[in-house]
């Protein structure tokens, strides 16, 4: 699909004759020419000294070398302490909960002898009772402790169940044999 030419013609940009310019504002200056430097290409000497701007300017501060630290107020023992005479603030190391280590010793000791991981669950939960009421740390403990602790407790049970059972199969079954 073709359009029709423009009202007025085509008008070439490259042939020769009047072009169309924008129309000027008689009260505004023209554009400045950018390149209408002296030499655009001459280099300025690097090491030629800069005024400062701030080298009139008066500091509201007082100078380095002056008082620092101000007078006491009257009613007061004396003034601040210089900075550094005391230690910084630290917070104090959070102590684990005693109870949740126990436990989770208890309950991973309950891989060789079974008995001790009931006692390590119970513990777990004694454990993260204390831990929530007093921050201390050790809640992971206390929860892998209450974890494997019943989970090996299920485990013994489970064995005792199938002990008794190939008991009572056994049992039952020498009882109906003939000799």
């Amino acid at each position: 699909m073709t359009y029709p030419p423009p009202p007025g013609g085509w008008q070439d940009p490259l042939a020769a004759g009047q072009q169309s310019s924008p129309p000027g504002v008689p009260s505004q200056p023209g554009p400045a020419d950018p390149y209408a430097q002296a030499d655009p290409y001459a280099q300025a000497d690097p090491y030629a000294p800069v005024a400062d701007p701030y080298a009139g300017a008066k500091s509201p501060y007082a100078p380095p070398g002056g008082e620092q630290y101000a007078a006491p107020m009257p009613g007061y023992p004396g003034a601040y302490p210089p900075p550094g005479a005391y230690p910084g603030y630290t917070m104090p190391a959070s102590r684990t909960n005693t109870l949740a280590i126990v436990a989770l010793v208890l309950s991973l000791v309950g891989f060789t002898s079974c008995i001790t991981a009931p006692i390590g669950a119970i513990m777990g939960h004694v454990a993260r009772k204390q831990i929530r009421e007093t921050g201390e740390q050790g809640e992971g403990m206390a929860k892998a402790a209450i974890i494997v602790g019943w989970i090996l407790t299920a485990l013994l049970i489970a064995f005792i169940i199938f002990y008794i059972a190939m008991i009572v199969i056994a049992v039952g079954a020498s009882s109906t044999s003939s000799y």
